[in-house]
């Protein structure tokens, strides 16, 4: 019976372990994105680099790990792959995409605020394919964050209204996004539970599905570019091709953390988890880009982590109810 502590103990740890990751890297690329957004604007062409370099690296740690296991990596049928895979690739394409493209036109502390209206789609669709169960306190939580992260962004945001509809449009298809991925991972018959074979089945498709709208926003500026394709030395190529790689690394580690934590345990909490990152966002974009911030956007913070500790409660709550049930029922059919 002492057992059961430290199993929780353990998935306990090992969830903060996997958050902790999944901030570093989605901290570090958002910081990355706005850098580099004030010198390259092309931010389709760079999501397309991104995601051609996390293909070859998820190409590469499959091999290595079939190498080193002996076993063969899960590979899907292409009726199987377009049918079921496509639908999330497009989705995931989308909403980086479009978060990307956003870069050019507004700030951190404004695209944050946006993003998080992701926790609502998010909500909405998991109650439509019921991967969650309808709860009132859960509306509260969503509530309370939403309220929260509004009030401590409110008076540090530079409006624009063309930014702002990317990011809108990105949370909406995001809440798609993460609920058909959870549905993709958590499905043991395609065998995708592994965030390296989820990332290298989806970034051909998610290629495909975002190459049309690069071509029609980006392809005839940037094939005129200096940047790259007209370009007249052959240090600033290198400059732009190193730091567009720097950025694909940070993008695999983003995609490997965000599956690894989406498989394990589910979309809400990873969208629980990412406002939380956000506000850390905020304050980091504070201290090391000089936001001011008000009484009210304090109140705002304070809000949000009385929403984030209320879906921890419940969360512990919840799974521990559910565990004493099972338990109990073990108990009655053994004896």
């Amino acid at each position: 019976g002492r057992r059961w502590p430290l199993c929780s103990s353990c998935v306990g740890l090992r969830t903060v372990g996997l958050v902790l990751l999944y901030y570093v890297f989605s901290i570090g690329i958002t910081f990355y994105n706005k850098w580099l957004m004030k010198g390259f604007h092309y931010p389709l062409f760079m999501t397309l680099v991104h995601l051609t370099i996390i293909f070859c690296l998820s190409a590469l740690t499959r091999q290595a790990v079939q190498w080193w296991t002996g076993k063969p990596r899960v590979t899907l049928r292409w009726k199987e792959y377009l049918r079921k895979v496509a639908p999330t690739a497009i989705a995931t394409a989308l909403d980086i995409g479009l978060s990307n493209w956003s870069f050019l036109f507004i700030t951190i502390s404004l695209y944050t605020m946006t993003k998080s209206s992701a926790v609502l789609f998010i909500l909405f669709f998991s109650l439509v394919f019921k991967l969650e169960e309808p709860n009132p306190f859960l509306i509260l939580v969503v509530l309370l964050i939403s309220c929260g992260l509004f009030m401590f962004t409110f008076e540090s945001t530079q409006f624009n209204l063309e930014g702002f509809i990317l990011v809108l449009l990105a949370s909406f298809i995001g809440g798609i996004r993460w609920t058909l991925t959870q549905v993709l991972t958590q499905k043991a018959e395609l065998g995708l539970q592994n965030p390296i074979d989820a990332m290298y089945h989806l970034q051909p498709l998610m290629f495909l599905g975002l190459f049309p709208l690069f071509l029609f926003n980006e392809g005839l500026s940037l094939s005129t570019s200096e940047k790259l394709f007209r370009v007249t030395e052959l240090s600033p190529l290198l400059y732009s091709l190193f730091t567009l790689s720097i950025g694909g690394s940070l993008a695999f580690g983003l995609g490997f953390s965000e599956f690894l934590l989406v498989s394990r345990t589910s979309s809400l909490t990873l969208s629980i988890s990412g406002i939380f990152k956000e506000v850390c966002t905020l304050l980091l974009a504070t201290f090391l880009m000089g936001d001011k911030m008000s009484m009210l956007n304090w109140l705002g913070f304070a809000v949000c982590l009385c929403g984030i500790s209320l879906h921890v409660g419940l969360k512990t709550y919840y799974s521990k109810s559910k565990f004493y049930l099972r338990f109990h029922h073990i108990c009655c059919s053994t004896s």
